[in-house]
């Protein structure tokens, strides 16, 4: 197996076949990848304790777009912390007013107190920028008759709700309550982990005597799904394909054994589970890892940890390409890229970012900002016969190809900034292909988790059996519609991976199944879903409150007002 940091050339051998080879995720091996998937969900939904955690998020209902009201939402992921207004008209539509806050690494390092004071202050901010906060509950939710509420600042309604998404592994307890698991995604604050996030940025509002209460704590992909929700209709699976990786999705309560205990098993019926898919198989017993991935995986933040993240997310993807790229660089006795030339960018750890690579992608597809003028396509969407790279080749090489490298080529030497003489387009032609091996397996992997997905929740079957999938029974929801929502950079902009995904996961699950799987872009879930999360917790707490009013009044021989006419819940999560 070729070496991470030099390669040491034999007779005969084509070191760059053999190292590209390393990335192929052949069919068969797919279909491992999501069997141990499955496995992995049943253990999660089991007990606690499991790297992929299936944490059960109190969420058991779903928007049908009619709603409407004005929240606040708070969104801490990897890359932005933004503070949101979100306008929910009633019509499937919403207006966003927002602010991004840059979190520094001395912030994602530091103590948590600090981290989540700047969370506070980034909220104070926003609402003094804004001259005045717009936000407010709906009438039929609001709270200022409640005078025998226990609570002052609800009896009053002078609280502003807001709903937070929090985009890193949670144990949550309630829809308003959850303790940080594990950090990932580079931030690392101490005495955050094991603690309830929830109480953390209350704690600083009420230190800063801010009048905002953080009544409902979403995961990312909790709100990928249920902003899908609100504006298709119907969705089954939240997941998100970016920085980082995760799935949310729709999941029968009897099947959650872990939560065996509580009322809302009695209850029965549907919960949203928050899988934590990216901490899947940290083993690597199933993964297809090579020693470029070794390397990313040692000197990440988080050795042993996030393994599936650190194969398919856009964090990680360039990094990984930057491994291969070195290593060629330093093959011996000679060198295979760039004349044995490297630069600052190219040595440094995290110097070639995923954005690079999809640069180099659609300068080869000829799209984006390579696209032609008339509006069409020279690309070939990874269909075109690979070319050889002998040397001379440049010659026999057909113009609208040699037009392809020379912008690889010009990305190359702007992007790892190499001097131009030094890459050639038999280079540009490797780096191209070093890309699209690394971004064809992430998506690849990515099928296997919307694959298991489907099969776990009885609307598809893997069309290759080994006797221990559990779903034997006709498909739920056979030739309908199956809703996804999907968020993040990488299936957003990256050029053709949702194709590349859907073309695997047709493989896993048959035609039909893949071809009723709707994918649509969550329209800012981690924006709108924390806002739909907020209006699902006021209308739990107005209809608690006014219970509670109730039975003061029955006990106690008075009139029993009227309270509004409103549900504790949206929509009840149904299999549609």
């Amino acid at each position: 197996m070729p070496q991470t940091h030099a390669i040491y050339a034999h007779p005969g051998e084509d070191l760059l076949s053999a190292v590209l080879q390393q990335f192929d995720v052949h069919d068969d091996h797919l279909f491992n990848i999501t069997r141990t998937f499955l496995r992995e969900m049943w253990d999660g939904l089991e007990s606690y304790g499991h790297d992929m955690a299936m944490i059960p998020t109190f969420v058991r209902s779903t928007p049908d777009g009619s709603e409407k009201g004005t929240f606040l939402a708070l969104d801490l992921g990897g890359t932005n912390l933004r503070v949101c207004e979100v306008n929910l008209h009633g019509d499937k539509t919403f207006s966003l007013r927002q602010q991004k806050y840059k979190v520094s690494d001395a912030l994602k390092t530091g103590e948590a107190a600090t981290l989540f004071d700047y969370l506070a202050d980034s909220v104070d901010a926003f609402l003094t920028d804004s001259g005045s906060p717009t936000c407010a509950l709906p009438p039929s939710l609001n709270p200022r008759d409640l005078t025998e509420a226990s609570d002052p600042v609800d009896a009053h309604g002078s609280y502003i709700p807001l709903g937070l998404t929090f985009s890193f592994p949670v144990e949550q307890t309630a829809l308003d309550s959850g303790k940080l698991l594990t950090w990932t995604k580079g931030f690392a604050a101490k005495n955050a982990i094991g603690n309830d996030v929830v109480k953390l940025l209350q704690d600083a509002f009420d230190r800063k005597h801010m009048h905002v209460r953080c009544v409902a704590l979403v995961n990312d992909t909790v709100g990928a799904l249920l902003s899908r929700a609100y504006t298709s209709g119907g969705c089954i699976l939240g997941a998100i394909f970016g920085t980082g990786t995760n799935g949310a999705y729709v999941e029968d309560l009897a099947n959650i054994s872990k939560l065996r205990r509580q009322e809302e098993v009695k209850e029965g019926g549907l919960m949203v589970v928050n899988t934590e898919w990216g901490g899947f198989n940290n083993s690597r017993s199933a993964l297809p890892s090579t020693p470029y991935d070794n390397k990313v995986d040692r000197e990440s933040i988080n050795p042993g940890k996030q393994g599936f993240e650190k194969f398919i997310s856009g964090m990680y993807l360039g990094e990984i390409a930057r491994n291969v790229i070195v290593s060629l660089i330093d093959a011996a006795p000679k060198s295979l890229l760039f004349a044995g030339h490297s630069s600052k960018q190219l040595n440094k750890q995290w110097g070639v970012d995923t954005a690079v690579l999809s640069e180099v992608e659609e300068a080869w597809e000829g799209i984006g900002r390579f696209a032609p003028k008339d509006g069409g396509s020279t690309g070939v969407n990874g269909t075109e016969a690979e070319t050889k790279t002998n040397k001379g080749i440049d010659s026999s090489r057909q113009p609208s190809v040699q037009q392809k490298l020379e912008r690889i080529r010009d990305v190359i030497v702007k992007r790892m900034e190499l001097p131009p003489d030094s890459v050639s387009l038999d280079d540009a032609d490797i780096v191209r292909k070093i890309c699209t091996h690394i971004a064809w397996r992430a998506a690849r992997l990515s099928a296997c988790a919307v694959a298991a997905v489907l099969v776990q929740t009885g609307r598809a079957h893997l069309t290759r059996g080994d006797g221990e999938t559990k779903n034997t029974a006709t498909l739920v929801d056979e030739g309908r519609r199956i809703g996804v929502g999907v968020d993040g950079s990488l299936v957003e902009h990256y050029p053709y991976f949702e194709k590349k995904l859907r073309t695997s996961l047709r493989v896993l699950v048959g035609d039909d199944v893949e071809h009723r799987v709707d994918i649509g872009l969550a329209k800012d879930g981690s924006g709108v879903g924390a806002a739909l999360c907020a209006l699902v917790a006021c209308r739990q707490n107005t209809a608690k409150k006014y219970h509670t009013v109730s039975e003061h009044e029955v006990a106690n021989g008075l009139p029993q007002s009227r309270g509004p006419e409103i549900s504790t819940s949206l929509d009840p999560l149904v299999r549609t």
